[in-house]
């Protein structure tokens, strides 16, 4: 039997199973390991897969790497809790399977193990998939995960990495230096065969969910006091992120880039973004409301309620970002209808944008995520901190 590399104190048995990216096929036993839950780290390697019990605490206590043609399924209720830093991980390789089942009133926590917790505490959710990314090239080519070190990308934009549904992921953040850190969510190149909604990032030191290329469809997001950008999109990211709740956030509510070597680099990002409240929160600091940034793709935007920001859109002027404003000139980017709510009533405090275009924004009054500024409803008994 392969051997899961945990540590060899067995405190409770959990059951591998063979099973398929089809979750309703029947599972059908093939294995049995015993893992520690006070000692929560190791791999899954090809052929095995684990359910973890919500009966008990996990003590992540280093990296929790899925590997190609293994699975971990989480059910409803269950707690893991992180200590360590940045050896402090949940990865999911290609052609690895997650499959978090939480519900709405019983979701599934990865969090901080420190009594006194606080964001960076450990580094967070990392799942790679095998769509299109700009980052390697434009023929599906694969790049190398900025945390976690693990290969993303290809040819596969209906990839699946499993389903992930009802999740909190709290204290995230843990930084290697100034520039290389963990976000709340990390998806690389995750394929829209992947189910991914109902998630809040909480309490992150770094952006709360980024997208990494990629055609993964997400609903049901929320991103409460991000430290960074709350939401990201970048390197030819091409799906839809669909009722999303911000608030607390130091930077960009939203953030969404071409590519930052080549703000022209194909493939094009191409995100629609419908139903966005994005409210500026407590935390000092900010990159206004959205930032179109690095060429910053093509951009279908409806429903957007922005408040709190001195400025809505924020974009550099054409010398610092050709291909960004291109894009606007051109119609490549549509906010449709969008309200602002910012301190100013002038155009100019609505977008940093002075080119050409005068109708890439149409204004209305909008509910956003649900609500405007207030939380919405369908983000109750799951979430915290609202």
């Amino acid at each position: 039997m392969k051997k899961l590399l945990l540590s060899t104190l067995a405190i409770a048995a959990l059951t591998f199973v063979s099973c398929s990216r089809d979750e309703d096929e029947t599972i059908v036993p093939d294995n049995t390991v015993t893992i520690n839950p006070e000692d929560f780290k190791g791999e899954l390697t090809a052929g095995q897969a684990v359910t973890l019990d919500a009966n008990q605490v996990y003590k992540l206590t280093g990296s929790f790497v899925v590997k190609a043609g293994a699975t971990l399924t989480i059910p409803a209720g269950t707690r893991i809790e992180a200590t360590g830093g940045t050896a402090s991980y949940i990865a999911i390789a290609q052609d690895g399977l997650l499959y978090v089942n939480g519900t709405a009133t019983n979701p599934v926590v990865m969090t901080s193990g420190s009594a006194n917790p606080e964001t960076g505490n450990w580094g967070g959710l990392v799942i790679c998939g095998k769509a299109k990314t700009n980052k390697g090239g434009s023929n599906g080519e694969s790049a190398t995960a900025e945390v976690s070190d693990l290969t993303y990308g290809g040819n596969d934009d209906t990839d699946s990495s499993g389903v992930i549904r009802y999740l909190r992921v709290e204290y995230t953040g843990a930084a290697f230096n100034a520039d290389k850190e963990f976000n709340g969510v990390s998806l690389f190149a995750v394929g829209s065969g992947t189910v991914f909604e109902y998630v809040q990032a909480y309490k992150s030191g770094d952006d709360g969910i980024e997208f990494f290329g990629g055609s993964v469809n997400a609903r049901n997001l929320v991103a409460l006091h991000s430290e960074d950008d709350a939401i990201d999109f970048a390197d030819g990211f091409s799906g839809t992120l669909e009722n999303v709740y911000i608030k607390d956030v130091a930077k960009a509510g939203v953030e969404g880039s071409n590519n930052g070597d080549n703000g022209a680099a194909l493939p094009t990002t191409n995100a629609t973004l419908k139903n966005f409240s994005i409210v500026k929160g407590a935390l000092a600091g900010e990159e206004h409301g959205m930032y179109l940034k690095e060429g910053a793709g093509h951009w279908t935007a409806s429903n957007i309620y922005i408040d709190g920001f001195a400025k809505g859109l924020k974009i550099k002027n054409v010398t610092g970002d050709p291909v960004a404003n291109a894009n606007i000139d051109n119609g490549f980017i549509t906010f449709n209808p969008i309200q602002f709510n910012i301190t100013g009533t002038a155009e100019s405090d609505k977008s940093e944008y002075v080119g050409v275009n005068t109708t890439y924004i149409v204004e209305a009054n909008n509910t956003g995520a649900g609500n405007g500024a207030d939380a919405p409803s369908w983000t109750q008994g799951w979430t915290v901190g609202l």
